[in-house]
């Protein structure tokens, strides 16, 4: 009896968390993995977040736009940040960014008259910007050199002593014989 009256008070208490529970505030929001989200002019969304795609921005992005594995091509307005993970993003003339630019591992290009409110943080890539782009922050760009140059480095370290240590086997083996 008391072990139904527990499992009686559970399901009561799951079905009122239940029916006061708010709903996400998604309606706006636009999330795909591996289809392009397009925002068309005169349309506005608040964030768009997409994985193994691409976003193309003519209308208004108000809230964040997030990208991995893709890029973020830009000729509306993106409110706040935009952040892509190995891709590029590309803003064209007479477009501002609310916030920051964030990328890694890939390119940013900046058209004319392109106003970045916020900070520019371009890591292990490149960033090309137009003489009348302005930057309300800063600018941070770590070429991929940083990153591929010791990896790359350490690659033909482990390449050169197993080529060594193989030939060094063969030779023995050889002198065998």
């Amino acid at each position: 009896m008391a072990k139904s009256l527990r499992i009686f008070g559970l399901m009561l208490v799951f079905a009122l968390a239940t029916l006061i529970a708010r709903p996400a505030r998604a309606a706006q929001d636009m999330v795909q993995f591996g289809s392009n989200i397009e925002v068309p002019k005169d349309t506005a969304i608040h964030d768009a977040v997409c994985f193994f795609c691409s976003v193309n921005v003519q209308g208004t992005v108000n809230g964040n736009m997030v990208v991995f594995f893709g890029s973020a091509h830009i000729e509306g307005q993106a409110r706040h940040d935009v952040v892509v993970f190995f891709g590029d993003v590309k803003a064209e003339d007479n477009t501002s960014i609310g916030n920051n630019i964030v990328n890694f591992f890939g390119g940013v290009h900046l058209g004319e008259n392109v106003d970045v409110k916020r900070d520019t943080v371009v890591m292990f890539g490149t960033l090309q910007a137009a003489s009348s782009a302005s930057f309300g922050g800063n600018r941070v760009v770590e070429p991929g050199i940083l990153f591929w140059g010791p990896l790359l480095a350490i690659a033909f370290g482990i390449y050169y002593i197993v080529h060594e240590v193989r030939g060094a086997r063969r030779r023995r083996i050889l002198r065998g014989y």
